[in-house]
């Protein structure tokens, strides 16, 4: 497990792998705030997605947690703050 940050273009390496990208979507722009529908990312890859940073990251996730999270930005910061606590376990 790193020490680095989980970081968008992590997330998005994650996403396409998991689901690919719909296309006339642009992740290469600002997308932070931008809901995850919008991305045109539904719940299933949206689960699939979650447990592929489960798997790569050594955390869980629970599920209320990625239908909450409605942007990147806060998926982010949620695996963010999961990675801190593991790290001082």
């Amino acid at each position: 497990m790193s020490a680095d940050p989980f970081t968008l273009d992590d997330l998005k390496h994650i996403l396409l792998e998991a689901a690919g990208a719909e296309e006339g979507v642009d992740l290469g722009g600002d997308v932070l705030d931008t809901e995850f529908t919008a991305l045109g990312y539904e719940s299933l890859a949206l689960l699939e997605t979650g447990s592929r940073i489960e798997r790569t990251y050594g955390i869980a996730l629970d599920d209320d947690l990625l239908t909450d999270a409605l942007t990147p930005r806060v998926l982010i910061d949620s695996v963010n703050e999961l990675l801190t606590v593991s790290r001082t376990v």
